[in-house]
């Protein structure tokens, strides 16, 4: 059992802080795919009538996005781009990918955006001006709830998030240009909802304590700013991974794995501290293995295997183990430890010597401002009390019982 100190806490607490991104940047990604939405939308759109809908997904959408580690390092906004009032029987994923860019393509323009529109997979990518530091990959997509849920059951899985499902492109599909309802299948919504039910105890918690605390009501506090315990922990060891493999890209655990085994092996630990240990602890035995293949299922889609690729690469098992052991040495060993200092110094390799100091700064007690000032000779002097040589006699206390 660790035991973790009130100082590792207040570091843990710091270094969080530190990795969260402010609600002035989270506001201006939401502007972001807000506009593009408002823009599919207007009167002139050729997809206004398919009722487009786009939103977050991925980290902004679960709120663990990371800092970047340079000032000046740009974000990733995740986001879908569903066209409600179509279905796959209707096109072809080129048809609905190409019909976007189109739309994507002329927003673009409007916004006098000089970055040409970039193409992945599965995304259009609208690279905003470098002083924005945002980059925004947005992702065509079909309602699928009823039929992923329809193959769920069908094979006795569970299909209760499967109701938000949606159908993506992929150009390395090969059905990519043929009329088919065999589409490639994604749940962003249902992922996120999942990973809301692992935290509801504690977001609770704590948006009731940030509403006592501004003396307003639980509903006036915007959900994005509440931050439980998990995404706490999740931040801080994405930033604790990408330090270790940074030379290693290639076989880096991917966030998706990292966050789905924490959810599970978080159990509503109420400090960041408790919640690593915890995560840290258990997120191994969330890991299925039939002898041959891993398992790590979507817990919105469970005929995804989020560690399929690591029969084909084993490497990237290998590294993800040897990251597990690693942050149990550095985190373990820091929670039990009541030198800042020393806290600060065991995990700097690990997150970053510029990030472990300014973690160290915010969690040190600032000194309490003092309201006396030095005194000068004549104040000092002044404030000598005088008597009189003589002995005082006292008189009739004034005001009591008349003059």
């Amino acid at each position: 059992m660790v035991t973790i100190t009130k100082e590792a806490e207040g570091f843990l607490e710091a270094l969080a802080d530190e990795l969260t991104i402010s609600p002035t940047r989270h506001e201006q990604a939401v502007a972001r795919y807000e506009s593009l939405g408002k823009w599919l939308h207007r009167d002139a759109s050729k997809v206004k009538q398919y009722d487009p809908q786009v939103y977050s997904q991925g980290s902004f959408r679960l709120g663990t996005v990371v800092k970047p580690e340079d000032e000046s390092g740009h974000y990733d906004i995740d986001s879908v781009c569903e066209l409600t009032a179509l279905t796959k029987g209707q096109l072809t994923q080129y048809t609905l990918k190409e019909l976007l860019r189109v739309e994507i393509e002329a927003y673009r323009t409007a916004q006098a955006m000089v970055k040409p529109l970039g193409e992945g997979r599965r995304c259009w990518t609208l690279e905003y001006a470098d002083g924005a530091q945002f980059h925004m990959d947005i992702v065509p997509a079909l309602p699928n709830g009823a039929a992923t849920r329809l193959l769920l059951e069908s094979r006795g899985l569970d299909a209760q998030w499967a109701g938000t499902a949606i159908a993506i492109t992929d150009n390395k599909h090969p059905l990519f240009y043929q009329p088919t309802t065999d589409w490639p299948r994604s749940n962003p919504k249902g992922y996120a909802n999942w990973f809301r039910s692992r935290m509801a105890v504690a977001f609770s918690r704590k948006r009731r304590k940030l509403a006592e605390a501004a003396q307003a009501s639980v509903e006036s506090i915007p959900e994005y700013r509440v931050v439980t315990p998990l995404q706490q922990a999740i931040m801080i060891l994405k930033r604790h991974r990408d330090q270790m493999f940074a030379e290693r890209k290639d076989v880096k655990p991917i966030s998706v794995i990292l966050t789905t085994l924490s959810a599970h092996a978080y159990e509503g630990e109420e400090t960041i501290g408790q919640a690593l240990v915890s995560i840290l602890t258990n997120m191994h035995s969330f890991i299925g293995f039939d002898g041959v293949r891993s398992y790590i299922p979507n817990p919105s889609d469970p005929l995804e295997n989020f560690a399929d690729k690591w029969a084909e690469h084993p490497e990237r098992r290998a590294a993800f183990f040897e990251w597990l052991e690693a942050a149990k040495r550095d985190f373990f060993y820091a929670a039990q430890v009541t030198s800042r200092q020393v806290i600060t110094d065991s995990v700097a390799p690990r997150i970053g010597r510029r990030l472990a100091e300014r973690a160290r700064d915010r969690a040190t007690p600032k000194p309490a401002p003092t309201l006396l000032r030095p005194a000068t000779a004549a104040s000092a002097a002044a404030a000598v009390p005088t008597f009189p040589a003589e002995a005082r006699v006292p008189g009739k206390p004034a005001g009591f019982g008349g003059g």
